[in-house]
Protein backbone atom coordinates (compact mmCIF):
# COMPACT_ATOMS: atom_id res chain seq x y z
CA UNK A 1 0.00 0.00 0.00
CA UNK A 2 2.89 2.72 0.34
CA UNK A 3 4.02 2.62 -3.14
CA UNK A 4 0.47 3.43 -4.13
CA UNK A 5 0.24 5.99 -1.75
CA UNK A 6 4.26 7.15 -2.49
CA UNK A 7 2.74 7.21 -6.46
CA UNK A 8 -0.33 8.82 -5.55
CA UNK A 9 1.50 11.90 -3.15
CA UNK A 10 3.77 12.36 -5.94
CA UNK A 11 0.74 12.83 -8.45
CA UNK A 12 -0.65 15.65 -6.13
CA UNK A 13 2.91 16.86 -5.99
CA UNK A 14 2.97 17.43 -9.21
CA UNK A 15 -0.78 18.14 -9.93
CA UNK A 16 -0.01 21.01 -6.97
CA UNK A 17 2.93 22.43 -8.98
CA UNK A 18 1.27 22.39 -12.12
CA UNK A 19 -1.22 24.16 -10.61
CA UNK A 20 0.23 27.10 -9.09
CA UNK A 21 2.47 26.91 -12.58
CA UNK A 22 -0.58 28.06 -14.26
CA UNK A 23 -1.41 30.29 -11.38
CA UNK A 24 1.91 31.76 -11.23
CA UNK A 25 1.45 32.27 -14.99
CA UNK A 26 -1.94 34.05 -15.13
CA UNK A 27 -0.89 36.67 -12.47
CA UNK A 28 2.20 37.18 -14.41
CA UNK A 29 0.53 37.54 -17.30
CA UNK A 30 -2.03 39.75 -14.97
CA UNK A 31 0.96 41.54 -13.98
CA UNK A 32 1.83 42.30 -17.74
CA UNK A 33 -1.26 43.68 -18.60
CA UNK A 34 -1.91 45.74 -15.42
CA UNK A 35 1.37 47.58 -15.63
CA UNK A 36 1.04 50.72 -18.07
CA UNK A 37 3.17 50.53 -21.11
CA UNK A 38 5.82 53.16 -20.92
CA UNK A 39 5.26 56.89 -21.58
CA UNK A 40 6.33 57.60 -25.69
CA UNK A 41 9.38 59.82 -25.07
CA UNK A 42 8.12 63.48 -25.54
CA UNK A 43 9.07 65.34 -28.83
CA UNK A 44 11.42 67.80 -28.73
CA UNK A 45 10.08 71.35 -29.18
CA UNK A 46 11.83 73.21 -31.54
CA UNK A 47 13.99 76.17 -30.35
CA UNK A 48 12.22 79.34 -30.47
CA UNK A 49 13.02 81.82 -33.79
CA UNK A 50 15.48 84.14 -32.68
CA UNK A 51 13.55 87.24 -33.35
CA UNK A 52 13.67 89.14 -36.74
CA UNK A 53 14.34 92.51 -36.55
CA UNK A 54 12.13 94.91 -38.45
CA UNK A 55 14.15 96.97 -40.93
CA UNK A 56 13.33 100.33 -40.68
CA UNK A 57 13.83 102.21 -44.04
CA UNK A 58 15.51 105.37 -43.71
CA UNK A 59 14.05 108.28 -44.17
CA UNK A 60 14.96 110.87 -47.30
CA UNK A 61 15.58 114.42 -45.83
CA UNK A 62 12.83 116.29 -48.29
CA UNK A 63 14.60 118.54 -50.84
CA UNK A 64 14.04 122.10 -50.58
CA UNK A 65 12.41 124.74 -52.98
CA UNK A 66 14.55 126.63 -55.11
CA UNK A 67 14.09 129.68 -56.18
CA UNK A 68 15.51 131.50 -59.06
CA UNK A 69 15.59 135.52 -58.79
CA UNK A 70 16.56 137.18 -62.45
CA UNK A 71 19.08 141.00 -61.66
CA UNK A 72 19.66 141.85 -65.22
CA UNK A 73 18.72 141.26 -68.66
CA UNK A 74 20.08 142.62 -71.99
CA UNK A 75 17.88 140.28 -74.32
CA UNK A 76 17.16 143.17 -77.08
CA UNK A 77 20.26 142.87 -79.55
CA UNK A 78 21.32 143.04 -82.97
CA UNK A 79 22.89 140.66 -84.88
CA UNK A 80 26.86 139.68 -83.98
CA UNK A 81 26.06 141.50 -80.24
CA UNK A 82 25.53 139.36 -77.16
CA UNK A 83 22.32 138.62 -74.74
CA UNK A 84 23.13 138.28 -70.97
CA UNK A 85 20.72 137.32 -67.98
CA UNK A 86 22.39 137.88 -64.56
CA UNK A 87 20.86 136.16 -61.36
CA UNK A 88 20.48 133.93 -57.98
CA UNK A 89 19.89 130.72 -57.36
CA UNK A 90 19.14 130.02 -53.60
CA UNK A 91 19.25 127.95 -51.55
CA UNK A 92 23.28 129.18 -52.38
CA UNK A 93 25.58 127.24 -52.93
CA UNK A 94 28.59 127.16 -55.39
CA UNK A 95 28.99 125.01 -58.10
CA UNK A 96 25.35 124.19 -59.22
CA UNK A 97 24.72 124.32 -63.06
CA UNK A 98 22.26 126.91 -64.37
CA UNK A 99 21.18 126.74 -68.43
CA UNK A 100 19.80 129.46 -70.48
CA UNK A 101 17.30 128.34 -73.14
CA UNK A 102 15.62 128.90 -75.93
CA UNK A 103 12.05 127.86 -76.66
CA UNK A 104 11.84 126.56 -80.71
CA UNK A 105 9.52 124.47 -82.65
CA UNK A 106 10.91 121.08 -80.91
CA UNK A 107 10.72 122.72 -77.33
CA UNK A 108 13.33 123.93 -75.11
CA UNK A 109 17.31 123.67 -76.10
CA UNK A 110 19.79 125.32 -73.99
CA UNK A 111 21.89 128.06 -75.50
CA UNK A 112 24.16 128.51 -72.33
CA UNK A 113 25.57 127.12 -69.37
CA UNK A 114 26.85 128.84 -66.39
CA UNK A 115 27.58 127.96 -62.57
CA UNK A 116 26.76 129.66 -59.68
CA UNK A 117 29.55 131.49 -57.21
CA UNK A 118 29.00 130.66 -53.32
CA UNK A 119 26.45 133.09 -53.05
CA UNK A 120 24.19 131.65 -55.75
CA UNK A 121 24.99 134.41 -58.58
CA UNK A 122 25.25 133.43 -61.87
CA UNK A 123 25.57 135.33 -65.57
CA UNK A 124 24.89 133.74 -68.76
CA UNK A 125 25.73 135.23 -71.66
CA UNK A 126 24.53 134.50 -75.65
CA UNK A 127 26.64 135.28 -78.70
CA UNK A 128 23.87 135.74 -81.46
CA UNK A 129 24.48 135.30 -85.11
CA UNK A 130 21.12 135.40 -86.78
CA UNK A 131 18.13 137.66 -86.72
CA UNK A 132 15.94 135.88 -84.26
CA UNK A 133 12.76 135.94 -81.62
CA UNK A 134 11.75 133.77 -79.24
CA UNK A 135 11.17 132.55 -75.31
CA UNK A 136 14.00 132.56 -73.30
CA UNK A 137 14.15 130.72 -69.42
CA UNK A 138 16.86 130.10 -66.95
CA UNK A 139 16.21 127.02 -65.59
CA UNK A 140 17.95 124.70 -62.85
CA UNK A 141 17.36 120.95 -62.86
CA UNK A 142 17.72 120.22 -59.30
CA UNK A 143 19.86 118.31 -56.82
CA UNK A 144 20.01 115.73 -54.27
CA UNK A 145 18.67 118.11 -51.72
CA UNK A 146 16.82 120.73 -53.58
CA UNK A 147 13.93 120.82 -56.58
CA UNK A 148 14.30 122.03 -59.90
CA UNK A 149 13.40 125.54 -61.01
CA UNK A 150 12.60 126.99 -64.36
CA UNK A 151 11.96 130.93 -64.88
CA UNK A 152 10.97 132.97 -67.76
CA UNK A 153 12.83 135.67 -68.35
CA UNK A 154 11.40 137.50 -71.47
CA UNK A 155 11.62 137.20 -75.16
CA UNK A 156 15.35 137.03 -76.85
CA UNK A 157 15.22 139.48 -79.84
CA UNK A 158 17.95 139.84 -82.54
CA UNK A 159 17.96 142.41 -84.58
CA UNK A 160 18.96 143.37 -88.16
CA UNK A 161 18.50 147.08 -89.78
CA UNK A 162 16.01 147.84 -92.68
CA UNK A 163 14.67 150.43 -94.61
CA UNK A 164 11.09 151.43 -94.06
CA UNK A 165 8.24 154.11 -94.80
CA UNK A 166 4.76 154.21 -93.88
CA UNK A 167 0.72 154.24 -95.22
CA UNK A 168 -2.54 154.66 -94.36
CA UNK A 169 -4.30 158.01 -95.27
CA UNK A 170 -6.85 157.99 -98.37
CA UNK A 171 -6.21 154.09 -98.50
CA UNK A 172 -8.03 153.18 -95.09
CA UNK A 173 -10.99 151.00 -96.30
CA UNK A 174 -9.00 149.29 -99.51
CA UNK A 175 -8.37 145.28 -99.18
CA UNK A 176 -5.18 144.60 -97.92
CA UNK A 177 -2.89 141.87 -99.79
CA UNK A 178 -3.11 139.55 -96.73
CA UNK A 179 -6.73 139.37 -96.54
CA UNK A 180 -8.60 141.83 -94.67
CA UNK A 181 -9.39 145.56 -94.57
CA UNK A 182 -7.02 148.66 -93.53
CA UNK A 183 -8.43 150.88 -91.11
CA UNK A 184 -6.75 153.70 -88.83
CA UNK A 185 -6.24 151.40 -85.86
CA UNK A 186 -4.32 148.20 -87.93
CA UNK A 187 -1.36 147.22 -86.83
CA UNK A 188 0.88 145.24 -89.58
CA UNK A 189 3.23 145.83 -92.08
CA UNK A 190 3.50 145.34 -96.20
CA UNK A 191 6.46 143.32 -97.57
CA UNK A 192 7.23 141.73 -100.93
CA UNK A 193 8.12 138.34 -100.33
CA UNK A 194 7.57 136.97 -96.31
CA UNK A 195 4.92 134.93 -95.99
CA UNK A 196 1.54 136.85 -94.98
CA UNK A 197 1.36 136.05 -91.13
CA UNK A 198 4.46 136.20 -90.40
CA UNK A 199 5.63 137.81 -86.85
CA UNK A 200 7.71 140.26 -86.67
CA UNK A 201 9.24 142.69 -83.37
CA UNK A 202 9.57 146.01 -84.78
CA UNK A 203 12.27 148.40 -82.91
CA UNK A 204 12.66 152.21 -82.95
CA UNK A 205 14.78 153.47 -80.75
CA UNK A 206 13.60 152.13 -76.69
CA UNK A 207 9.84 151.24 -78.27
CA UNK A 208 9.07 147.78 -79.70
CA UNK A 209 6.08 146.60 -81.46
CA UNK A 210 5.31 143.11 -82.53
CA UNK A 211 3.39 143.10 -85.63
CA UNK A 212 2.51 140.68 -88.61
CA UNK A 213 2.84 141.19 -92.86
CA UNK A 214 -0.27 141.62 -93.66
CA UNK A 215 -0.01 143.16 -97.23
CA UNK A 216 2.58 143.29 -100.07
CA UNK A 217 4.74 146.00 -100.48
CA UNK A 218 6.18 149.10 -100.51
CA UNK A 219 7.28 148.89 -104.55
CA UNK A 220 9.74 152.30 -104.10
CA UNK A 221 12.70 152.60 -103.94
CA UNK A 222 14.84 150.34 -101.53
CA UNK A 223 11.65 150.08 -98.82
CA UNK A 224 11.90 147.09 -97.24
CA UNK A 225 8.94 147.63 -94.91
CA UNK A 226 5.62 149.68 -95.53
CA UNK A 227 4.33 150.49 -91.82
CA UNK A 228 0.72 151.23 -91.71
CA UNK A 229 -0.26 154.42 -89.62
CA UNK A 230 -0.96 152.56 -86.18
CA UNK A 231 2.60 150.38 -86.41
CA UNK A 232 3.98 154.23 -87.34
CA UNK A 233 2.72 155.85 -84.54
CA UNK A 234 3.49 153.11 -81.83
CA UNK A 235 7.09 153.13 -82.70
CA UNK A 236 7.86 157.06 -83.05
CA UNK A 237 8.68 156.48 -86.54
CA UNK A 238 8.82 159.66 -88.76
CA UNK A 239 8.45 159.18 -93.02
CA UNK A 240 11.35 157.16 -93.68
CA UNK A 241 14.36 155.54 -91.96
CA UNK A 242 15.85 152.78 -90.93
CA UNK A 243 14.07 150.75 -88.15
CA UNK A 244 15.36 147.25 -86.31
CA UNK A 245 13.35 144.07 -87.19
CA UNK A 246 13.68 140.49 -85.85
CA UNK A 247 11.65 137.39 -87.02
Amino acid sequence: MRPSSSRARAGLGLGALTVLAAAGGATAADAQQAAPAPAAPAATAPAPAAPVLAQTAVDQPAKRSASLRVLSRKLNVRTGRTARVGGRLTPAAPGRTVTLERRGARGWKTIDKARTSRTGRFTLKYRTRAVDTAQVRVRFSGSRDVRGKSRRVGRLNVFRPALASWYGPGLFGNKLGCGGTLNAGTIGVAHKSLPCGTKLVLRKGSRIVRAKVIDRGPYVGAREFDLTQATKQRLGFGSTGTILVAH
